[in-house]
């Protein structure tokens, strides 16, 4: 439930109930309408009836709108990692962290992470900060991996394929619109990668028959 939000200008109290959802809903609707690089934080503000003051007291720029749930997700992923079983193998234990992601990723948000994939794809800005998130997340599982006695390079190499896995899930949960899981298609993304390493099996030479 969010708590209002209370601002002061000219010393006049204004209430500003959900304030940071209405930022984001403008700022998507702008970016979408304008393009990222057209719009800004006035721009925001002005279509979410707020000023740019309260604008900067829930988002560092206008950017953040699109990443601002990058620390929970990785929190939410880190304490999975951490809190599994200490007999699990440290690949199965990264799989189920990123599973554990399922409710940042509910149905009803799909169109939403749609748009915003479509303008991280279309801005250069935007993809160097999701490569950065991606990599901050993947230093993060792996410093987990090592506090949980994983040692290097095996902790960074499954930290990274991780996330790999865990980035061509959401490209796909996100292009598609069949109403799956988003852990299942993160599943979908581990079960092509295992078949990928996985040792094609040799295939047995056909017994000639003498005809005797």
């Amino acid at each position: 439930m969010s708590v209002p939000e209370i601002s002061y200008d000219l010393a006049v109290a204004r209430w500003e109930p959900n304030a940071r959802d209405r930022l984001t809903r403008a700022a998507m609707e702008l970016f979408v309408e304008r393009g990222y690089a057209r719009t800004t934080v006035e721009d925001i503000a002005e279509r979410a009836g707020l000023t740019e003051r309260t604008f900067f007291r829930h988002f560092a720029d206008k950017r953040e709108v699109l990443f601002s749930g990058s620390s929970q997700l990785e929190d939410v992923i880190v304490e999975a990692v951490a809190g599994a079983p200490a007999a699990t193998a440290p690949f199965e234990v990264v799989m189920s962290a990123l599973e554990a992601t399922e409710r940042f990723f509910a149905e009803e948000r799909r169109a939403w992470s749609r748009e915003r994939q479509a303008l991280i794809v279309a801005n250069v800005e935007l993809r160097e900060r999701e490569l950065i998130k991606l990599a901050t997340l993947a230093a993060a599982i792996a410093e987990c991996l090592r506090r949980r006695g994983v040692a290097e390079p095996a902790a960074s190499l499954t930290a990274e394929a991780g996330i790999a896995i865990f980035k061509i899930g959401f490209e796909r949960w996100v292009a598609e619109t069949a109403r799956r899981s988003f852990a299942s298609y993160v599943r979908a993304a581990r079960e092509a990668f295992d078949a990928a390493t996985r040792p094609k099996p040799k295939r047995r030479a056909k017994l000639r028959r003498s005809g005797r």
